[in-house]
């Protein structure tokens, strides 16, 4: 090894003789060096015995003197002398020792030790006596008194060596002890006095559960139930001394119940629960539960596992006073309660008043949404369940209070207030509560649903006032405009829907305006003004120019439709039959086709290879339906091929190969002589193949397009206004 490192192993191969653990440890315990062991001294006769004896006790007084305050030397000593027969020597040790240390429990437990093997009872007897006078604490020292007296038959003896130790108010195992000392001599009398005396100085529940058990194992029954009677008497009613008795009153109950008094047994366990607060009374709760599962009914079975349910949820909302879940829960757990209903009122009410106590922090609308709900839940419970109108309107109003409607507010809330008010046929306090919402904090579910109120009371003048601010509050919310238009479509004033149809459409922006448009146009089919709705979607192809658009034009010109409502009427005031079917104008094909056409042109001047595509697909589908095997030809042969496009990339500067459409039509017009070319080639290849020459195509580069590609969406009838794919 150099330089302090580890050597280098340059062989790491095993060796030829492999040595075990067990012959590393059997040739180490070989070769260890026998310890020294002092020689035997041999005693032949009285002269070397004292010699002996003398030099032994020399060597320990010396040793005393070095180390005076070692116990450990001292007993030597003593134990030393006493395996001489040398007691009286033996004693002076102890003595001596005892001068130096006298609150040693070892060595009064030694000296006493010594006098009881060499049988000196009485001074054992004295030693015990003089040790349980100077240390009355030390339980070992009274539990060995009382255990010698008993040996010698003493019993007196040892009931005396016991009122002495009672006397300073030892812990229970040493009145256990002394109780259990008179049972073994029958002394029922005195055992069950000391339980008295025991109770005055420790009264606690494990004390009186003993006692009465102590009693019902004598089969004093009336004795034992005087014992857990006085304790509750005890205890009193005070909530706290009360929880304190829980194990009295289980181990009551639970003795009625070896009795076989199960009516009793449930009386204890009712009249504690009733006292014990809930959150605290868990255990007993499940003993209940337990009581009721083996001989209850099951109506006390259900009041059970729902008081049991009870402390559940309150011991979750103790931890969380937020815990909205937890206050549900505890609230439908008092709705299923079978007890008396005005307890069970009680109980609800006083839930509810916790929970909505615990306002949300902060002005988040998530946090608040549950707390409503309790609000709400807390209103119709006491509407359906308890009929206290006055006191749900306070509810009502007291959430409308709490409620931050400068930052948010709650529609639901006010509604459902309103509506409260119209079932108490309070119907202008409902308009008002409506209408302060409305004006407080406009919202679009507001206006909703005082509409919907509106309607259903048949007030159409109001609803229609109700639409204008509702319009004048949002006038780009489509779906209004389109409810707006419905309702005066249905009071068959269909002026008035044109009109309001026509301001909509007008706004700018608009929120989906496809749908306004959709709707404005099946209005006009279903009165049978096919006039006008051409004229709107002239409008629309002007504004949109979207393939949708076209597609839903052309369709719309092929598709019958109603007569006009006037001929309608005429119509059906001279039948009498009203199961009559409705008579359809028909619809012109020759009109769809010059609407596709136009559409085509249209989306061939902007440059929408892709949309003209999803066009001829929807043509082609509308020749083979109305069409002849000409038109559908001639769409066929519109329909374009795909081909590769080279061009040159401005980023990278390499030539970058892509599919691209190619229109027969685009290339006749832009490369004449290509589109000659590329038409005699696909000739050819039709030949090729009606000749049984394979299935190559001519040009590798050209394949047909696929009409899968698109979208599946082609077939709508009316698309976005701004002309975007959607």
């Amino acid at each position: 090894m150099q330089d302090g490192r580890a050597p280098r192993i340059k062989n790491r191969a095993p060796a030829a003789i492999q040595i075990t653990a067990e012959q590393l440890l059997r040739e180490a315990q070989e070769r260890q060096e026998s310890a020294f062991r002092a020689p035997k001294q041999r005693v032949e006769d009285f002269e070397e015995l004292n010699e002996y004896r003398g030099r032994k006790r020399k060597e320990f007084e010396e040793r005393i003197r070095r180390t005076r305050g070692s116990i450990k030397e001292w007993l030597q000593y003593a134990n030393w002398e006493a395996s001489q027969n040398e007691f009286a020597r033996s004693r002076s040790v102890y003595e001596r020792a005892l001068d130096v240390d006298p609150r040693s429990i070892q060595l009064w437990l030694s000296y006493t030790e010594m006098e009881l093997k060499s049988r000196n009872v009485q001074h054992a007897r004295n030693l015990y006596d003089r040790a349980v006078t100077l240390l009355p604490r030390v339980d070992q020292l009274w539990y060995k008194y009382v255990y010698l007296e008993e040996l010698l038959q003493n019993v007196s003896g040892a009931r005396q060596v016991f009122e002495r130790w009672m006397q300073w108010e030892p812990d229970d195992k040493a009145w256990q002890a002394y109780i259990k000392l008179e049972e073994r001599y029958n002394e029922l009398d005195r055992a069950s006095a000391i339980y008295e005396r025991w109770i005055a100085v420790r009264p606690e529940p494990r004390v009186w559960v003993k006692w009465g058990k102590s009693e019902e194992d004598r089969l004093r029954v009336d004795k034992a139930r005087e014992v857990f009677q006085t304790a509750l008497e005890f205890y009193g009613d005070d909530e706290e001394q009360i929880e304190k008795a829980q194990a009295v009153f289980s181990a009551f109950a639970k003795m009625e119940m070896r009795l076989k008094e199960y009516d009793r047994a449930r009386v204890i366990y009712q009249f504690a629960l009733s006292r014990i607060p809930r959150s605290k009374s868990a255990g007993l709760y499940a003993s209940y539960t337990k009581f009721e599962k083996q001989h209850g009914t099951r109506t006390t079975l259900e009041s059970t596992v729902l008081g049991k349910r009870r402390i559940q949820y309150e011991e979750e909302l103790s931890h969380d006073g937020r815990n909205y879940d937890g206050a549900l829960q505890d609230l439908r757990t008092e709705g299923g309660s079978t007890e008396e209903e005005e307890t069970a009122i009680g109980r609800v009410r006083e839930v509810y008043e916790r929970a909505v106590a615990q306002v949300p922090p902060g002005n988040e609308k998530r946090h608040w949404r549950r707390y409503i709900f309790l609000w709400l839940d807390y209103a119709l419970f006491e509407e359906i369940e308890t009929k206290d109108y006055d006191r749900t309107q306070q509810i009502y109003q007291t959430a409308l209070n709490i409620v931050p409607h400068k930052v948010f507010t709650f529609a639901k809330l006010w509604l459902m207030f309103a509506r409260f008010e119209v079932r108490r046929l309070q119907l202008p306090a409902a308009r008002k509560i409506l209408g302060a919402a409305i004006g407080m904090c406009p919202k679009e579910a507001l206006f909703k649903g005082y509409i919907e109120l509106e309607i259903e009371l048949r007030e159409f003048d109001r609803a229609r006032q109700l639409y204008q601010k509702y319009l004048e509050f949002d006038p780009a919310n489509s779906p209004a405009w389109i409810k707006f238009a419905e309702l005066e479509s249905q009071l068959q004033d269909f002026a008035r829907t044109r009109a309001i149809f026509e301001l909509a459409v007008s706004q700018s922006p608009l929120s989906m305006p496809e749908l306004l448009w959709k709707a404005y146009i099946d209005f006009e089919v279903e009165e049978g003004e096919r006039d006008a709705a051409r004229a709107l979607y002239n409008r629309l192809i002007e504004l949109s120019g979207h393939v949708k658009v076209w597609i839903s034009y052309a369709l719309f010109e092929a598709e019958p439709m109603p007569l006009p409502r006037a001929m309608r009427e005429e119509e059906e005031e001279e039948e009498e039959d009203e199961d009559a079917e409705q008579r359809m104008v028909a619809g012109d094909a020759d009109l769809a086709r010059k609407v596709f056409q136009r559409g085509y042109n249209d989306l061939k001047g902007k440059g929408l290879k892709h949309e003209r595509v999803v066009l001829l697909e929807v043509w082609k589908t509308f020749e083979e339906t109305h069409g002849s095997e000409e038109d559908v030809k001639k769409v066929a042969a519109m329909m374009p091929i795909v081909g590769k496009k080279r061009y040159v990339d401005q980023e990278t500067g390499q030539t970058v190969e892509d599919h691209d459409l190619i229109f027969a039509d685009d290339e006749r017009e832009n490369n004449p002589k290509t589109f000659q070319f590329l038409k005699m080639a696909h000739a050819w290849a039709e030949a090729k193949k009606s000749g049984g020459g394979g299935g190559s195509s001519v040009l590798s580069g050209f394949t047909a397009a696929q009409s899968a590609s698109q979208d599946d969406d082609a077939k709508s009838d009316v698309a976005s206004s701004h002309g975007g794919d959607d």
